[in-house]
């Protein structure tokens, strides 16, 4: 099963509006791949209609800033989930397409199948057992 990107696969441009262009186009680009849960293309939906939509959890009229607050939170988690969930490599396919290139190694998710074995000894308990 692959893991979700992390947060640092999309990497900085260097300014909020260039990253935001970036995320939206990687966005709409992942709401027209195929290889993309249908499903899952209804959380961007959702938040934008969330956005849009008359009804709110806290409304502006009670609370105007604690009201927009809850708007941008909900577009916000929508969008990042969307992400997040995508098959991570169809969003470094995405990705690298839109940098034209490949993603720089700082921000390359480690390689899949990467395994630490390990095991748990309790110190106290080998102490009393000995």
């Amino acid at each position: 099963m692959d893991k979700p990107p992390s947060g640092n696969l999309i990497p900085s441009q260097g300014s909020i509006f260039r990253d935001f262009a970036l995320r939206t186009r990687l966005i709409l680009r992942l709401m027209g791949d195929g290889r993309v849960n249908f499903l899952l293309k209804l959380l961007p939906i959702g938040a934008l209609v969330y956005l849009i939509s008359p009804l709110d959890f806290i409304p502006n009229a009670i609370a105007p800033i604690i009201g927009t607050a809850d708007d941008i939170a909900i577009v916000w988690a929508g969008l990042y989930l969307f992400l997040e969930m995508c098959p991570p490599g169809v969003v470094r396919e995405h990705l690298q397409d839109l940098l034209g290139g490949e993603i720089t190694p700082a921000v390359r998710p480690s390689e899949e199948g990467e395994v630490i074995d390990g095991e748990v000894i309790d110190i106290k308990e080998s102490r009393e057992n000995s």
